[in-house]
C-alpha cells in the first residue's frame, strides 16, 4: 500500500502541482486547506507524512500538529513549509514537532528526497 501525504495549503496551484508530483511518485495524497479541514482528514483517514503550509486562513498551521497530538493521530513525520526564513519561526516548527523545515519555495528535488527519508 502506497504512503499517505497530506499536504496543508492554502494555494490551489501548490496543491493541484503538488498533488500531481506525490501522485506520480507513488504517493496516496489528500488535500486540505484550513486547520479544520487537515484535522478531519487526518483523523478519518491516518496519514504517514504532512506537509504544512504554517500560514492558513484560519490560523497558524502548527495548531494542526498540536490538535493531531491531542487526538492521539500525529503522522510518522510533519514538514513544515513556510515564506518565513527567520531562525524564530524554524524553532517554533521544530519545538511544535515538526520534522524539517522548508522555506518557500521549496525546491522540488529536495522535497522528494526529505520526504522520501521520512517514510523510508
Amino acid at each position: 500500500m502506497a504512503a499517505r501525504i497530506l499536504i496543508v495549503e492554502d494555494s490551489p496551484l501548490v496543491t493541484d502541482a503538488f498533488s500531481i508530483l506525490f501522485r506520480e511518485s507513488g504517493y496516496d495524497v489528500d488535500v486540505a486547506s484550513t486547520i479544520a479541514e487537515a484535522v478531519e482528514v487526518a483523523t478519518t483517514r491516518p496519514m504517514d507524512l504532512i506537509l504544512l503550509d504554517i500560514s492558513l486562513p484560519d490560523g497558524n498551521g502548527l495548531d494542526v500538529v498540536d490538535q493531531l497530538r491531542t487526538l492521539n493521530s500525529l503522522p510518522k513525520a510533519t514538514l513544515a513549509m513556510t515564506g518565513h526564513g527567520d531562525s524564530r519561526t524554524r524553532q517554533r516548527c521544530l519545538d511544535a514537532g515538526c520534522a524539517e523545515v522548508f522555506l518557500k519555495p521549496v525546491a522540488i528535488s529536495e522535497l522528494l528526497r526529505r520526504i522520501e527519508h521520512h517514510l523510508a
